[in-house]
């Protein structure tokens, strides 16, 4: 592995995460007292672009965000975390991408979004970002921005040379012409059945979908099960890495993008696929016992105590791997 820092580009969303815990989630027309508010930073694209600098990559960052307070306070993160987001496009009459989060006690998520700002991010932006996925050792790209738009950065990514890596959050059906820039794909279980265009109600199994989604053109294939791992699926064929058990299931918001984040970095420094999602699932079992996303991203320290398998005594299931 060379001594040199990775290089990551990330191209995806900025949101505010407005948070609510609540004992429950109310029915329809319901009110219910003894809620927990607290609000902070999020956005896939945002998460992973601190994610993988927190792990030790140089990070380039592509974004929209409104020139609004919580614009600002984008930017103060992005300094703050050491990630380059000098090419990220403030949008004048747009407001910043806004998430609302309701936590359960259980640490399951729901999320709505107003995307604002990141409707207005543009192919044309990618273009002008294209310096930073020349240079970069992986490509990141994630959706919650216009489709046309990740689809523009992956393509100009692997026409360039660079490996690129694609979140498919939240899922959509794609264009038969997008799959042959996809070179690592990052779906769960319901997310790659939505990218088949299939019924994601109808429990295919996760070997079928990674090679149907392998056929496509996609290069290496990562399905993401929770607390059953991931499953890969590469020219090599099929094998399963093992879930790595969290010490507790706080809050699943986030460990997702801590997921991709870590696998991205691993891949870049030249670690072999099922290496790199050995040290994701780490990190996403670090994310989930940590309430919040900023806070919960973790630093290389952070991942070097001792794994523990879903087969420990004590384990708890984890989901670690199978939340955006």
């Amino acid at each position: 592995m060379s001594s040199r820092r990775a290089r990551v580009a990330v191209v995806g969303s900025y949101g505010a995460g407005l948070t609510m815990r609540l004992p429950r989630v109310p029915v329809a027309g319901e009110t219910i007292a003894g809620g927990e508010f607290s609000s902070g930073h999020g956005g896939k694209g945002s998460n992973q672009a601190v994610g993988a600098a927190r792990l030790g990559a140089d990070v380039t960052f592509l974004t929209a965000i409104g020139a609004d307070s919580m614009g600002d306070s984008a930017r103060q993160l992005w300094e703050e975390e050491g990630v380059d987001a000098s090419a990220t496009v403030t949008i004048e009459d747009a407001a910043t991408m806004v998430g609302m989060i309701l936590v359960e006690p259980s640490g399951e998520n729901r999320i709505v979004i107003a995307t604002g700002a990141l409707n207005h991010l543009s192919s044309e932006h990618v273009t002008s970002f294209r310096r930073h996925l020349v240079d970069a050792d992986i490509a990141v790209v994630s959706l919650e921005i216009p489709l046309r738009t990740a689809l523009t950065a992956l393509r100009t990514a692997r026409e360039a040379g660079t490996r690129t890596l694609f979140n498919p959050a939240p899922a959509q059906s794609l264009p038969e012409s997008a799959w042959q820039h996809i070179d690592v794909l990052t779906p769960n279980r319901t997310e790659a059945a939505i990218l088949l265009g299939h019924d994601p109600d109808a429990h295919e199994s996760a070997a079928d979908l990674a090679a149907q989604l392998h056929a496509k053109g996609v290069g290496t294939v990562v399905i993401t099960l929770g607390q059953d791992g991931a499953l890969v699926h590469d020219a090599v064929g099929q094998r399963t890495i093992p879930a790595v058990v969290p010490h507790a299931v706080i809050d699943t918001t986030g460990a997702g993008d801590s997921f991709t984040a870590a696998l991205a970095v691993a891949l870049a420094e030249g670690q072999s696929i099922d290496a790199a999602t050995q040290f994701a699932a780490r990190a996403g079992a670090h994310t989930v016992s940590i309430p919040e996303v900023i806070p919960a991203l973790p630093r290389r320290d952070d991942l070097n105590t001792p794994e523990r398998r879903p087969d420990d005594a004590a384990a708890q299931p984890s989901h670690a791997a199978d939340r955006a």
